[in-house]
């Protein structure tokens, strides 16, 4: 901390000391060129010997010649002088506008080509290195595409890969569940089957089959006389082909129990052919996957008479309302 303030203290007098030093060289300069400025009045008179009055050439004898004498100043008043005229006003001259320079343009440099004249070999050595640098960039550019493309296929082929295993194994599990769930089925079904034959020890039962045992459905109800249900479902035409007239409407028999409402959409050609049949989840109320196969398929098969005169493509509904009976 000390050192520090004597530092302080040692700039602050060498600033003071260079300021003085300055001052008294200006003054010192000054007072060297206060004589230049200074002038006698009147003057002082010419060094030399004075001389008569007289002519160079002409003179003679011991006599001086008589001063000059001094002209008598005329005592008589003198008239007042006439006043001048008073000066006419100049006209004001207009105040010329100032003249702009326009900027000279510049010259262009001059650019003094040099011609450098160099050796042939020295010429074709520099072309055929750039060549070859150029050929090497080329190649080296083209072996990174290849490595690019070579590794871009081995990964669409690793991701196909993965996908098809993802496939496989999706397969494999929905077979084995499949598989579980009908051998489960059938063992519920052998179960039951055993348990009905159980009630019926006597090898009595109910049923058209020519077999022991008692004919109905595993989840059927035990006194009730159907021994066999069947879903029926009468197709119903509706929107744009109500006027269609048809040809040929299939009818729909299966063995399940299931039942519920199935309305496809369906569009015809000028022929009467069927050319698109899809389901309306909308207004369909069954569940049943199987119902909804048998509509669509059903749906396709149907025949309507030919119109050349409508539309390309003339859509509407089949609706099927499947009941056991």
């Amino acid at each position: 901390m000390q050192d520090f303030k004597v530092g302080q203290y040692e700039d602050a007098n060498k600033k003071k000391s260079g300021i003085i030093s300055t001052l008294l060289t200006t003054i010192l300069v000054l007072l060297l060129f206060i004589p230049l400025f200074s002038y006698m009045d009147p003057p002082p008179g010419q060094e030399g010997i004075l001389v008569n009055l007289g002519n160079i050439d002409l003179g003679e004898g011991d006599n001086n010649a008589p001063a000059p004498k001094a002209e008598k100043e005329d005592t008589k008043p003198k008239p007042d002088p006439k006043p001048d005229p008073e000066p006419k006003p100049e006209p004001k001259k207009p105040t010329p506008k100032p003249k702009v320079d326009k900027p000279k343009p510049k010259p262009e440099p001059v650019v003094k080509e040099t011609v450098v004249t160099e050796d042939p070999n020295a010429i074709r050595i520099k072309k055929e290195k750039e060549k070859k640098r150029r050929e090497e960039a080329k190649k080296r550019a083209e072996e990174a595409e290849q490595e690019r493309q070579e590794e871009q296929e081995r990964q669409e082929e690793l991701a196909e890969k993965r996908r098809e295993e993802a496939k496989r194994k999706a397969a494999e599990d929905a077979r084995k569940a499949k598989e579980a769930a009908e051998a489960k089925r059938r063992s519920d079904a052998a179960a039951k089957a055993k348990e009905i034959e159980g009630l019926f020890g006597d090898g009595g039962g109910k049923g058209k089959t020519g077999k022991p045992g008692n004919q109905g459905d595993p989840n059927g109800d035990p006194n009730s006389n159907i021994l066999e249900g069947k879903s029926t479902g009468a197709g119903k035409i509706g929107g744009g082909l109500g006027s269609r007239g048809v040809i040929s409407a299939p009818k729909i028999s299966d063995n399940s129990q299931d039942t519920g409402v199935v309305v496809v959409d369906v569009c015809v050609d000028r022929n009467g052919r069927v050319t698109k049949a899809e389901i309306r989840q909308t207004r369909t109320t069954t569940t049943s996957s199987r119902l909804k196969q048998l509509a669509v398929a059903n749906a396709k098969k149907y025949k309507f008479k030919k119109d050349g005169s409508a539309p390309q493509a003339q859509c509407g509904t089949i609706t099927y309302d499947f009941k056991v009976k």
